[in-house]
């Protein structure tokens, strides 16, 4: 993955994160505050934090 496409992998993600819903109350999960951070890594670079 070249380094060009990573913001717009991530904007890509934030988009699908922002059409899941909290199952009780009409708001997405981004929205609430529940996505703190995204993080793209290169292909086979695994990070455990």
């Amino acid at each position: 993955m070249a380094d060009h496409e990573i913001p717009d992998l991530k904007e890509q993600v934030l988009e699908k994160l922002k059409t899941i819903y909290d199952p009780e109350i009409p708001v997405n999960i981004f929205e609430l505050g529940l996505i703190y951070d995204i993080k793209i890594f290169p292909i086979n670079n695994v990070r455990n934090s």
